[in-house]
């Protein structure tokens, strides 16, 4: 069975708001080598209208540094799925999808092939509430940003998600990556 997977920048206070954490060479080259093992992405409509052009911007022109080329050449190169109700249709062809998204997602985990990364506040809280999630990978900055977006927000849990710690690497600018894992 494939694994569903999710991998993001939070703050030590728990905001994953990207305009407030800064990356680097060392967490592209983090995220892309996570991405290797993935073979489909699943991402809501926002999360995809931001990330994707720009990726797609970057390895089509083949600007900016090694690890944004590499980083954009690997994001770009795995099949998208948008999960969208207003989005009539998706530059460069991704599938949307409109109804069940758990139901959507249990189907694509009992297809062959890689991991599956989900992209987007909403999808991800939506995800982790139906115990879809089966990895977790948390890169956390050492900054305490105050306000926005809570990883957690909107998650309600009839009972406690019990994850293992299974890595941890100390990444540039005093940023911890931690790999969890479903138990």
């Amino acid at each position: 069975m494939r694994k569903v997977i999710c991998a993001f920048n939070i703050s030590i206070d728990g905001c994953y708001d990207h305009t407030k954490l800064s990356g680097g060479e060392e967490i592209l080259e983090y995220f892309t080598n996570l991405m290797k093992d993935v073979d489909q992405g699943v991402s809501g409509r926002k999360m995809y209208e931001i990330v994707n052009p720009y990726w797609r911007e970057v390895a089509k022109a083949n600007k900016g540094t090694a690890n944004e080329q590499a980083f954009a050449r690997t994001l770009t190169s795995i099949p998208s799925i948008v999960i969208s109700r207003t989005m009539e249709e998706v530059e460069g062809g991704p599938r949307i999808i409109r109804g069940n998204l758990e139901e959507e997602i249990r189907r694509l985990k009992e297809m062959p092939g890689g991991k599956i990364s989900i992209g987007g506040m909403s999808v991800r809280s939506q995800l982790m509430q139906a115990g879809l999630i089966d990895e977790l990978y948390l890169v956390i900055h050492p900054a305490v940003v105050g306000s926005g977006p809570r990883w957690g927000d909107g998650i309600n849990l009839n009972e406690n998600i019990k994850m293992e710690l299974v890595d941890t690497k100390i990444i540039q600018q005093g940023c911890m990556a931690l790999h969890y894992l479903k138990r």
